[in-house]
């Protein structure tokens, strides 16, 4: 069960003019939270912004005695919350309610774990390639931006072991092009009988993208979906998906049966609109 608690702010990060990583004090959150979960978090009082915004668990942070103590948030200032949250300093109270929505499955070798992330999309993985690491499953993140300033926190990666494979689209650092084609390119490079498990989030076009080279490929993709929602709990049916069940397309909500979805499941093209 989710709990709520009016967490501290240990530290707050600042990435760039926009991004930052904000960590909670928050221990029953943390002892609960599993690779691909999610908070609702409200970083001030009052009606503006009136509900709460939900943001993947970044890290889940643990003290000198390796017991869970909080987590972080990564978050990109584009409106009036995240605007809040950026601004937030150590000292001050953030309502959060958690660990919510379906976890990523890690996958045990000699499977390999490839997970591609475009933008503020690389906010689950920290969580999901510790736990890969943990059971000894060869890891690689593939992590794309527009441009080199976009790529964040890729030394807490490389950190945890977790291989990285850079692209920008303007080349300035690692490939050139989209991250999806860097993918294809390895999968290329892959013997087709090597099980490889690809688990992707960020923009709708690259998830949307990164599922197509997955059924290209004959592998299984989970993607992490970045919907708009009002309660986190299932009860506003604001985060709704279109998913294909025996060829018929109905609507799941997010919050309860996601986040992460089977990527051949959804109605790709209906969600984009």
């Amino acid at each position: 069960m989710p709990v709520d608690v009016d967490a501290a702010v240990i530290s707050n990060t600042r990435l760039s003019e926009d991004y930052c990583v904000v960590a909670l004090s928050a221990p029953a959150i943390a002892a609960l939270a599993r690779p691909g979960q999610f908070v609702m978090v409200k970083p001030a009082r009052g009606t503006d912004p009136l509900l709460r915004r939900p943001f993947s668990i970044f890290e889940v942070l643990r003290d000198k005695a390796g017991a869970p103590a909080g987590i972080s948030l990564l978050n990109k200032r584009v409106g009036t919350g995240t605007r809040l949250l950026y601004d937030l300093e150590a000292g001050a109270r953030v309502a959060c309610l958690g660990p919510l929505g379906r976890p990523f499955e890690p996958v045990d070798p000699p499977a390999r774990a490839w997970m591609i992330a475009g933008g503020v999309g690389l906010a689950p993985f920290l969580t999901l390639g510790e736990a890969l690491s943990a059971r000894g499953t060869d890891t690689t993140l593939f992590y794309g931006a527009r441009t080199a300033s976009e790529l964040y926190c890729v030394d807490r990666f490389e950190r945890a072991g977790i291989r990285v494979f850079l692209t920008t689209e303007d080349g300035g650092r690692g490939g050139k092009g989209f991250v999806t084609a860097a993918v294809q390119g390895q999968l290329d490079l892959t013997p087709s009988g090597e099980p490889v498990h690809l688990y992707a989030c960020g923009p709708t076009p690259m998830m949307r993208a990164a599922a197509a080279v997955a059924a290209s490929y004959g592998r299984p993709c989970d993607v992490s979906l970045e919907q708009v929602m009002g309660c986190g709990l299932g009860g506003c049916y604001s985060c709704v998906v279109p998913v294909w069940d025996d060829a018929k397309p109905h609507f799941e909500r997010s919050c309860i049966d996601g986040p992460v979805f089977d990527a051949s499941r959804i109605a790709w093209e209906a969600l984009a609109h």
